[in-house]
């Protein structure tokens, strides 16, 4: 076992005071981390302020340059990084990899945004232009379900916008993330970026403190929630990735063979635990019968289990918590008597937080399986006769994160798309994100944007400057 240190004014430091992490396919301890408290997180804070200071005055290619290095930094060491991902989240090694090259791609290819100036009047009266200034010291929060990308996501734009951060990892998956700040502490100027670790209550502490100008969070909508609440005594700014109940609708002309692979990934890829996987899927009746059975008979096919065993596709539920929620909604589906097609009953090993790969036959729009967000190996398949019908189904949720529509008809699929109410829609595909695209949830999927331009100027304030022309003085 392995005492990881936070990253704190460039050094990596500890308090003395630990949490242990588990492996959730053993229940193991794999390593400790500090327990932080409010003294710990004035240091980070203190030293992110002093170090704005002169980061704000960097050009972009100065902090361009940085960003790189982090990038070329978990680029390097991805081998040993994903394998300590998968230790401490669960994810079989080869959706760790994809987490840890991702991470650095997404590095690398933000590294390149810049944010011009724009001229608003050009005349012999005035020249006024909107140029972008940092927001200053970021407190960045960051769940357990993808802790790599979701950290880097929160540091590099804040950073290529002159920001400076405190980043708090979930309790439950620290390990990878002090791993990097460990890689990347001499490759980053001291305070620019501070990585520390405790309990769910420093989260508070993070959104109230009044050092700290913004909050960039990525988890629950009821946590989104209380994060509203903190920031609200001094008007911090925020950024929230929130849940999602994303739907799916496959029309009758879809090649059933070629999409019930898709489909299946789309729900049960890193154990469903994905705030934009599929967790609602409805197929036409014209093919529900063919479709559901080739979905089901793939699921059979995948192997649940430790994520660090070659073969395995579905890994455990990452933490205790959100294993017994997800056995609760399943039982709930038993107790209301829903048909499942597969899965249903839990893993008798008593080891490991398993879950099976569990499949059930068009329960009904208010069923819990149906109304919730489930983030886990459960999904719902339900059965629809008209186009209007399905819009009006997917529409009829809280959240509006993300959703696809599957059809060799593109021209049908963009008409669906663009009447659900979620901020991303993919055509025949599933999970794609871009680099230079904005990401973010409409209704009570949270509030701004992550990614591209757009997320880059949520780490900013616009400042316009005008001149007068010819003025008298």
């Amino acid at each position: 076992m392995t005492d990881y240190k936070n990253l704190i004014d460039g050094k990596m430091v500890d308090n003395g005071q630990w949490l242990e992490v588990l492996n959730p396919a053993t229940e193991q301890v794999v390593g400790r981390v500090p327990s932080c408290g409010k003294e710990e997180l004035d240091s980070a804070v203190a030293a992110a302020r002093r170090a704005f200071t002169q980061w704000k005055k960097t050009t972009a290619e100065e902090r361009q340059q940085v960003v790189q290095g982090i990038a070329a930094a978990i680029k390097e060491n991805a081998d040993e990084l994903y394998r300590l991902l998968t230790s401490e989240q669960g994810k079989p090694h080869a959706q760790a990899q994809q987490e840890i090259y991702g991470a650095a791609g997404l590095a690398a290819a933000q590294s390149t945004l810049t944010l011009d100036d724009v001229i608003n009047q050009d005349d012999d009266t005035r020249l006024s232009r909107t140029r972008r200034v940092p927001v200053g010291v970021v407190g960045g929060i960051v769940p357990w379900n993808f802790p790599i990308m979701m950290a880097i996501q929160k540091i590099v734009p804040a950073l290529v916008a002159g920001c400076t951060i405190v980043l708090k990892p979930s309790p439950f998956t620290p390990l990878t993330t002090l791993r990097v700040a460990e890689l990347i502490k001499d490759a980053v100027p001291a305070g620019t970026v501070n990585i520390i670790t405790g309990e769910d209550t420093l989260g508070p502490l993070i959104t109230e403190h009044p050092d700290i100008d913004k909050i960039t969070f990525t988890g629950s909508t009821a946590t989104g929630k209380k994060i509203m609440e903190g920031a609200s005594g001094d008007l911090k700014r925020i950024t929230l990735e929130l849940g999602g109940n994303d739907a799916s609708i496959v029309l009758p002309d879809a090649d059933v063979q070629k999409v019930a692979e898709q489909l299946f990934w789309s729900s049960f890829s890193n154990a469903g635990q994905v705030c934009i996987a599929a967790k609602r899927i409805y197929i036409h009746e014209d093919i529900y019968d063919d479709l559901s059975k080739a979905i089901a008979d793939y699921a059979k096919t995948v192997v649940v289990g430790d994520g660090s065993q070659q073969g395995t596709g579905v890994g455990p539920i990452q933490n205790k918590k959100q294993y017994e929620r997800v056995l609760d909604l399943i039982q709930d589906a038993k107790d209301n008597g829903y048909k499942f097609l597969t899965g249903g009953d839990k893993d008798p090993s008593g080891t490991g937080y398993y879950v099976p790969i569990t499949i059930l036959d068009n329960p009904p729009e208010d069923a819990r399986i149906v109304a919730e967000e489930q983030f886990g190996p459960v999904m719902p398949l339900m059965k629809f006769a008209s186009v209007d019908e399905v819009i009006e189904r997917a529409n009829n949720s809280e959240y509006g994160l993300a959703g696809a529509v599957w059809t060799k008809d593109t021209d049908k699929g963009v008409e669906i798309a663009e009447q659900l109410e979620t901020g991303t829609v993919w055509i025949n595909e599933f999970m794609q994100l871009s680099p230079f695209a904005p990401f973010g949830g409409h209704k009570q999927s949270g509030f701004g944007a992550e990614y591209g331009i757009d997320g880059l100027k949520e780490f900013t304030y616009p400042q316009v400057i005008t001149v007068k022309r010819d003025a008298a003085v």
